[in-house]
């Protein structure tokens, strides 16, 4: 029973704060709380849709493909796009459920236009990532094969998994967002592949946009104490800061 109790207190103090903010959200505008959200997931089900006819493959392709061999300010606009097409070779309901669930708590927690800064950076970065990848070649440290420059690089996974490491960050849950970070290097030494890398890429990405949260936090904090506020001021200790 007392390892039952521990283990409830241990949940609550990593997940208590997320779990609060999200149900209080959803209670208050229910799914008025995630517009962004919605509108993700119907346009990767749209894309999915059209990029499955004969007639919009071509379409969607131009549009939101990225390849490591295209030119670099191709592959740059298409990259916002290319978060929300679906992988050909994965099932799209695992794209859905993603979006709905990450995007959907960041939203809530974050804010929409944080939540898509960070989606839109951690998808770069993997984009960044799979070309100097494939310069380094296969020999070298996180390097790629000639042939991934080929491949296919669409879907919301890197944002996800970025996402899921700054919410973490955020709402202190480090047992969570260490898990996350140790499945995706598990993932590399299983299945080593250009996904598994620039989810890599993307956990970097997250890493330093948390670092510089954090250093405008500290900031603020002695900006504060130097005017007298105290660390009471703005918010409380330990504390998420405010979704912008």
């Amino acid at each position: 029973m007392r390892r039952v109790r521990a283990l409830g207190r241990a949940a609550r103090r990593e997940w208590g704060p997320l779990w609060t903010a999200v149900r209080t959200a959803l209670a208050a505008d229910r799914l008025r709380a995630v517009p962004m959200t919605l509108a993700a997931v119907l346009l990767t089900a749209l894309l999915q849709v059209v990029q499955n006819r004969s007639w919009g493959f071509g379409a969607v392709q131009t549009l939101g493909s990225v390849r490591a061999e295209d030119p670099l300010w191709v592959a740059l606009l298409r990259t916002p796009l290319s978060l929300f097409v679906p992988a050909l070779d994965l099932p799209v309901w695992g794209a859905l459920a993603q979006l709905l669930l990450v995007f959907g708590i960041a939203e809530i927690c974050l804010g929409r236009w944080r939540t898509l800064m960070i989606a839109y950076v951690a998808t770069l970065a993997g984009t960044l990532y799979a070309r100097i990848g494939v310069a380094i070649g296969p020999d070298g440290f996180l390097g790629l094969p000639a042939s991934d420059a080929q491949v296919v690089d669409t879907g919301p996974s890197a944002a996800v998994v970025a996402l899921a490491v700054y919410l973490c960050h955020v709402h202190r849950a480090w047992f969570t967002g260490a898990l996350v970070i140790v499945a995706m290097v598990a993932e590399v030494a299983v299945k080593d592949n250009l996904a598994g890398k620039e989810h890599l890429a993307a956990i970097a990405a997250a890493l330093l946009l948390c670092a510089v949260s954090s250093h405008r936090d500290r900031r603020r904090l002695r900006r504060g104490q130097g005017l007298g506020l105290g660390v009471g001021a703005g918010t409380r200790s330990g504390a998420p800061p405010i979704k912008s």
